[in-house]
Parts: structure tokens; C-alpha cells; sequence
């Protein structure tokens, strides 16, 4: 028997940063919206009592919405901002924690009970109002990273709430390197590296790819070749377990770089998540010259997991290679 309903299931998700800021109107009217401002309601402060039932709004969502999963929320900020040219106040629901799923419809949740509050308290002055416009502005996290809404944000939005975008690779020289001696030999397709291509594409990066055979040669000189041509960020896939033909941590070592240890740290913590077989991952980062070379696992999934880890570190590296600090 299909099922009617199901709760999306994120066991297999990694958990990142999220936040999500939602907006709505209400429409009060000149008389009204008079009322309101000048904090003369019958019922009291309709703006205070507002923001006050936006926080409990966000807290409440998954007890409001039966598939949305309960999340302990780390900041909720709900704003209520009177716009005279409309008579309207407008609501501002902003959402974070850190999780396996999104807080949009927290947000969402924290102004649409802001809205309903301040039309409660305002209905006994004016019952002709209207609760207009009711959107997600933006959200963040993910394996998506940052989505605004196509209506756009204001400036005063933009400059308050600041939306992260994943920092971009424009123009840098980077390259892909896949280490099999199947595919090597064309007795396989190479499906890791494209990943890896697709990814510091999206960003803006200028890639080359290029396919070796396992073994610390000529992955070595591959690399110091590289580096010596300007390319700022080398991303291999492959050689990286413990079979006996794994070796491109070694060739990384042996390419004179110094260990990044900090990046394999948290690409293996970060992937415990997907896999508890991520312990057994030997993968290694270290800096040849001015170019970082991340060495990941061989499969498509793990290189396109291993890229969503790494992105958001990736153009702040480059940044730290040039000498450009640590902000």
C-alpha cells in the first residue's frame, strides 16, 4: 500500500549552518495603522505582543506543520516595522541553528504568527485588514547553499541580514586530477573527476582534468608540474584507501608540500555522517608552492560529498596562499 504522507527522511544528511529570513504585511489602514504606531490599541502593544508570538511561532512550527521535522532553533529574531506610504506594518522572522534540514518554514512559521497577532489586536478598530505577501526573503545551508526569492530584497535587506553565498572561484586555475589504473587504461569511465570538475565550475573556476594511474608516480611530478604553472587548487580522487595500489597520500608528501592537516580532519569528521567507513579514509591535503592539493576518495558520491565539504573553504584558501590574511 503506497503511502498517503511520509516525513522526509534526513538520516543520511550532513548537518551545516542554516538560516532562513521570512517576511509578510499587514495592511492596517490609515486609521489603524495610526492606532498601532502609536501604541493606542484597545488589547495594548500590538507590535511588542507581536514579536513576542513570532518567537513562539518559530518554536511551535513542527507542532503546527505535522511533517516538519522539530529543531532545536539557535536565534530567532522577529522584527515589526511600520511602512507609512502603505499603512502596513511589515514582519521580519529571522531563523538559525545547525542542522540536517532547513529552518524555512520555522521562519515562516515566527511571521505568519506575528501577522495573525497583530491583525488579533488590531480587528477591534478596524476589522477590514488584510495579511499580504507572506515569502521566504532567503535561506542558507544546505547542499544548495544560499536561495533568494526572485522578487528580490531591498537594500536595507540586503545590508541587515547580509545572505552568505558559498565564496566564488571566478577565473582561479584549478585542476582535477583522477588516479585509477582502470580508467587510466580506458577499461573504465571516469565518474569522480567530472564531479569534481562540475563543482569548481559552479563556482567559477578555470579547470583542467587530467587521468594518472595509482602510484606516487607520476602523480608527483604531475603535481609540481601544476604548481609550477600557476594553478592555486588541485583536487584528486582516488588513492586514497588502504589497498596496496593506494597511494596518492604518499606521492602528496613526497611532492614537497607542507600538511594542511586541519582540512583531512574535517573532511572525514564532516563524512562520518554519510558513512561510518569515512574513518577509513586516508585523505590528505597539503600546500605545493602556492597551490593546494586536496587528495578525496575515489567513488562519484564521495568526491561530490568531499566537494560540498570543501567548497566553502575553498576561495579563502587561495585568499591565505596570496598573503591576503585571515579574516
Amino acid at each position: 500500500m503506497t503511502e498517503a504522507f511520509h516525513m522526509a527522511d534526513i538520516r543520511g544528511k550532513r548537518p551545516t549552518r542554516r538560516r532562513a529570513v521570512a517576511v509578510g504585511e499587514l495592511q492596517a489602514g490609515e486609521a489603524a495603522f495610526a492606532a498601532i504606531v502609536e501604541r493606542r490599541l484597545p488589547k495594548g502593544d500590538a507590535m511588542v505582543m507581536a514579536e513576542i508570538a513570532g518567537l513562539q511561532g518559530a518554536k511551535q512550527a513542527s507542532n503546527l506543520m505535522p511533517l516538519c521535522h522539530p529543531l532545536l532553533l539557535e536565534l530567532v529574531r522577529v522584527r515589526c516595522i511600520p511602512v507609512p506610504e502603505r499603512h502596513a506594518i511589515r514582519v521580519y522572522c529571522e531563523v538559525a541553528t545547525e542542522a540536517r534540514t532547513g529552518v524555512e518554514m520555522e521562519a515562516l512559521a515566527g511571521a505568519s504568527a506575528a501577522l495573525l497577532t497583530l491583525y488579533d489586536l488590531t480587528k477591534p478598530v478596524e476589522p477590514a485588514l488584510s495579511i499580504d505577501a507572506v515569502r521566504l526573503l532567503f535561506k542558507e545551508g544546505g547542499k544548495k547553499g544560499l536561495w533568494r526569492h526572485p522578487l528580490g530584497m531591498s537594500d536595507e535587506e540586503v545590508a541587515r541580514y547580509r545572505p552568505r553565498a558559498i565564496a566564488r572561484l571566478d577565473g582561479v586555475a584549478c585542476a582535477v586530477v583522477t588516479l585509477s589504473d582502470r580508467v587510466s587504461v580506458g577499461a573504465a569511465d571516469d565518474a569522480a573527476g567530472p564531479e569534481l570538475q562540475r563543482g569548481l565550475e559552479s563556482l567559477g573556476a578555470a579547470v583542467r582534468v587530467d587521468v594518472l594511474p595509482d602510484g606516487i608516480e607520476p602523480l608527483r611530478s604531475h603535481l609540481l608540474a601544476r604548481a609550477g604553472e600557476g594553478v592555486r587548487l588541485c583536487l584528486c580522487t582516488g588513492g586514497t584507501g588502504l589497498g596496496p595500489r593506494d597511494c596518492t597520500p604518499e606521492a602528496l608528501l613526497q611532492a614537497g608540500g607542507v600538511e594542511v592537516e586541519g582540512i583531512a580532519e574535517m573532511f572525514r569528521s564532516e563524512s562520518r555522517h554519510y558513512t561510518p567507513l569515512a574513518w577509513l579514509s586516508r585523505a590528505r591535503a597539503v600546500r605545493v608552492d602556492r597551490m593546494l592539493v586536496v587528495a578525496l576518495p575515489g567513488s562519484p558520491r564521495a568526491a561530490r560529498q568531499g566537494f560540498e565539504i570543501l567548497a566553502p573553504l575553498l576561495a579563502h584558501a587561495v585568499s591565505m596562499m596570496d598573503g591576503d590574511g585571515h579574516a
